[in-house]
């Protein structure tokens, strides 16, 4: 019994790279023109991908011509502008989408916007001294909005402001040089970032507490733009100096899963069983989506 156990200890010892993650596959596809987003909606089963427009890269340009594209799992464009109704109240540079339930939310340079997925009703909410709105993200009742240029992120109360008489805006944190790019809630209730400033001032991942502490756990990387938690903690990143998707853990550090990104930008996941899932990353330099599957 002793032998087998110690035999069975071994072989498990000798496999560690079955439990690693790796890409199965990769595909592009185009259709888009600088997509700086893509979020998945788990209950229509459809990506939402925000594309600046346009004939230059230009992303704090308000020239209106940017729009949400409604776009199959498979790549497929359904609806090329969703957003904005013809007609309607422009949007200029949509960066970061953000859904739950029936909302979407898309930051666009100085405000956010939410959408209701049903009806595209839509409302827009300035935001007071942000002028690089990114990346959003629900954790609790709160949506949180990071702005990497200005070196701040704040906070719109109640989350859900499309019907609310007087949404608040509250600066979380500015002016600590950690230029929040990608936010992510957490299971526990602290919110994650990643930093993005420049390619000779590489920025690292933080946690923001419940306290309102801001804790750095990790090393600087480089220009940190999409960041997801998986389900044992650790993370996936794009990184604009490296030009990859990676997978970040305490333990086990940086592993690079996917590279050859000119626009690592703010991507999605698409979960599969507990061993596989689709990572949707928008490449904002070369107008296309990545299909990265990932097993292990």
């Amino acid at each position: 019994m002793k032998l087998r156990a110690a035999v069975l200890l071994l072989v498990l010892m000798s496999q560690p790279a079955l439990a690693q993650w790796r890409v199965s596959s990769s595909q592009s596809v185009g259709g888009f023109v600088f997509p700086e987003s893509a979020a998945y909606d788990a209950k229509g089963k459809v990506l939402y991908v925000g594309n600046f427009g346009g004939q230059k890269l230009a992303p704090a340009e308000k020239d209106g011509l940017g729009y949400i594209s409604k776009v199959g799992l498979d790549g497929k464009v359904l609806e090329q502008k969703w957003v904005p109704a013809q007609g309607g109240e422009p949007l200029h540079k949509p960066k970061g989408i953000w859904i739950r339930g029936e909302r979407l939310w898309v930051t666009d340079i100085d405000a956010v916007w939410v959408f209701d997925l049903k009806t595209k009703k839509g409302r827009k909410l300035a935001l007071p001294g942000v002028g690089f709105a990114n990346d959003p993200a629900v954790m609790g009742n709160a949506l949180y909005i990071s702005d990497n240029r200005n070196d701040k992120l704040v906070k719109v109360e109640p989350a859900d402001f499309l019907g609310a008489k007087d949404p608040k805006v509250t600066e979380v944190i500015a002016g600590m040089g950690l230029n929040p790019n990608g936010v992510y809630p957490t299971k526990v209730g602290m919110l994650l970032f990643g930093g993005f400033l420049a390619p000779d001032k590489p920025k690292g991942l933080y946690a923001l507490g419940v306290s309102g502490q801001v804790r750095q756990i990790s090393d600087p990387i480089g220009r940190i733009d999409g960041l997801y938690e998986m389900a044992d903690g650790s993370l996936l990143f794009t990184d604009w100096n490296s030009g990859s998707l990676s997978h970040w853990s305490e333990k086990g550090g940086i592993t690079k899963l996917a590279d050859g990104f000119k626009g690592p930008a703010d991507f999605t996941v698409i979960p599969g069983d507990a061993r596989s899932m689709t990572v949707v990353v928008p490449d904002l330099v070369q107008s296309q989506l990545r299909f990265i599957q990932l097993r292990r």
